[in-house]
């Protein structure tokens, strides 16, 4: 189920105001890869542009070694799953039916909802525990329940990579460790390639293999969660002191940033 993933040379922009310039990227398949750095500094615009709904304005990615904007639409809807940062939920919808929707991308003109679909629809609705909310309106779920709705949705296209952006905003401590320690899982069971934008580095450091840290649309630095965060980093992507220290329980690091001083009148 892993996928591999490229950017080369890619430049993003909106409006011809240029976000990400000349950005090369390797996504590590069948691994967690998180994104991480400041506000504003091109990490959802890195993320449309991998799943195809930003064109570059010069570069390209590949999709398993093919250039993404030359495959047809639905062959990168069965190959790559993408969670955006503020889906629109449908009037009405259910759980059910928004998961359901997942399998959309698998089915030809001729092929109908088979028991295959029925299985997979059903094991990730076990898997986000969302099985008694099925015929739940998503409107109506809260906000945690309602990542869980989308992130089933995505479990059910059961693609080779999974594009989350922000899995985890708006969302409390407990349901953000809900979410992640679920994208762990599939990627253990599955060997899905998984890129996901955070903001909070502990849980990046916590839930991803491979940290890429971005500051004005370029990669300042990647490698292991161990690699990436230091001081020396933190300070240069997030212009801030830090001491970094070893979680006592799984030795994964953590940050506890310095007080910034601020001028006294």
């Amino acid at each position: 189920m892993s996928a591999t993933l490229t950017a080369e040379s890619l430049s993003l922009a909106y409006d011809k105001c240029t976000v990400v310039d000349g950005l090369d990227l390797a996504v590590p398949a069948g691994r967690v890869t998180a994104i991480v750095g400041p506000n504003g500094c091109g990490k959802s615009t890195l993320l449309r542009g991998l799943s195809r709904l930003l064109s570059p304005t010069e570069g390209r990615v590949l999709l398993d070694g093919q250039v993404i904007g030359e495959l047809p639409t639905k062959e990168v809807a069965r190959r790559l799953g993408l969670l955006p940062q503020q889906p629109i939920v449908p009037e009405g919808i259910t759980v059910l039916e928004l998961v359901e929707r997942g399998r959309h991308p698998h089915h030809g003109l001729f092929k109908q909802w088979s028991r295959d679909d029925e299985s997979v629809v059903a094991a990730a609705l076990e898997m986000t525990e969302l099985v008694d909310l099925a015929g739940t309106p998503v409107d109506s779920l809260s906000g945690g329940q309602r990542q869980r709705a989308w992130v089933a949705m995505a479990l059910a296209q059961r693609t080779p990579a999974l594009l989350l952006d922000e899995p985890t905003s708006f969302l409390d401590i407990a349901h953000q460790i809900d979410v992640l320690e679920l994208v762990r899982d599939l990627n253990a069971r599955e060997g899905t390639t998984v890129v996901m934008v955070l903001h909070d580095l502990a849980m990046a450091a916590r839930y991803a293999d491979h940290l890429v840290a971005m500051c004005d649309g370029a990669i300042v630095a990647q490698g292991s969660p161990d690699q990436i965060v230091t001081p020396t980093v933190i300070e240069s992507v997030f212009g801030i002191a830090a001491s970094v220290v070893a979680d006592p329980t799984t030795g994964d690091p953590v940050v506890i940033p310095h007080r910034r001083k601020r001028d006294r009148t």
